[in-house]
């Protein structure tokens, strides 16, 4: 398999799970004070929100590598 391939592949997959979910979340973790031995740190919750035309835009153009890939 070529990198362009799997390069429309992966694409297209971001794409159906963009278009599918919608948004993902991920947990920060931020080092606010070290006093000695004792560290105090934050877990904050970041959510990312994926607009629909971006996914729709990354299965489009995965689409269009993997045709433009054939034809050549």
């Amino acid at each position: 398999m070529s990198g362009i391939r799997i390069l429309a592949i992966a694409l297209i997959v971001a794409g159906l799970l963009g278009v599918m979910s919608g948004k993902f979340s991920y947990t920060r973790e931020t080092h606010d004070a070290k006093v000695g031995s004792l560290e105090l740190s934050i877990k904050e919750k970041e959510t990312v929100n994926i607009p629909a035309w971006a996914g729709v835009a990354a299965i489009a153009a995965g689409a269009a590598l993997l045709l433009a890939r054939t034809k050549s």
